[in-house]
């Protein structure tokens, strides 16, 4: 298990049950380690049937192999988890996909496909989850943004497009569940390097870029994000609801 969330312990988490979107990679898996290390009962969807038998036999965390593009096959699973851990008591809204599009070739079929990808399933996975949670009276749903839609990125329209329409969904489940005890943020991470930005983006100049920009001088690991994820979903942040969380190292000051 990895040793960066053993420093805290947020006694609020252990045996909380903890769903999370897209965790058999990336910034996912960061999350399910976080929480596993916490001493919650974990469950993670993911369409990568390999990567997410690895990280169930590492962590110990119970995946599901959903598509969350398939909205009612994403209410079944999610309806099933609600029954057997007899209530969700935090959602990470994580999956998501940045992939890079040139605009002027951008058809319907695949502005519709990033919207589903990025956007859709954060808000039917909200609400299928905060049925339980507004009855109980309590309850944590943290979206996941991205600075990208601050800085107007090129070649990323329909994902930018997604992650700015979270921000405004962020702030309306805040109100509507908030009467209800259920709490809905967003942590909104900057330049995160993951094993897929290595592959598909990562050179010496972009990296050099990064740096320049942001206040603070190194690269962040899907490990930041994850440990703000932490104490939105512990009662410690039981104060905060419609907020977005910064993880950009000072990115967007430019």
């Amino acid at each position: 298990m990895n040793e960066a969330y053993e420093h805290v312990r947020y006694k609020s988490l252990h045996d909380r049950c903890v769903v999370i979107t897209g965790g058999a990679s990336g910034i996912g898996a960061a999350l399910v380690e976080a929480f596993v290390s916490q001493g919650a009962r974990v469950h993670f969807l993911d369409i990568d049937d390999k990567g997410g038998a690895r990280m169930a036999v590492a962590t110990g965390a119970q995946f599901h192999h959903c598509d969350l593009r398939d909205i009612p096959s994403l209410r079944k699973c999610l309806s099933q988890i609600e029954t057997d851990a007899r209530g969700i008591g935090v959602l990470i809204n994580n999956a998501g996909k940045d992939d890079r599009q040139e605009v002027m070739s951008i058809e319907p079929e695949a502005w519709r496909q990033m919207l589903s990808l990025n956007l859709d399933h954060q808000f039917f996975a909200s609400q299928v989850v905060a049925r339980g949670m507004m009855e109980r009276g309590e309850g944590s749903i943290v979206m996941l943004g991205s600075v990208s839609w601050m800085r107007g990125r090129p070649g990323m329209a329909g994902y930018t497009t997604s992650k700015a329409a979270i921000n405004g969904l962020t702030r309306t489940l805040a109100r509507e569940f908030g009467p209800s005890g259920v709490r809905v943020n967003c942590i909104v991470p900057g330049a995160i390097l993951t094993e897929r930005q290595r592959a598909l983006w990562l050179t010496p100049e972009l990296d050099r870029q990064f740096i320049e920009l942001q206040a603070l001088k190194f690269r962040l690991i899907p490990e930041h994000v994850a440990r703000v994820a932490l104490f939105l979903g512990s009662d410690e942040s039981a104060g905060c609801t419609g907020a977005n969380f910064m993880v950009d190292a000072g990115l967007t000051q430019n």
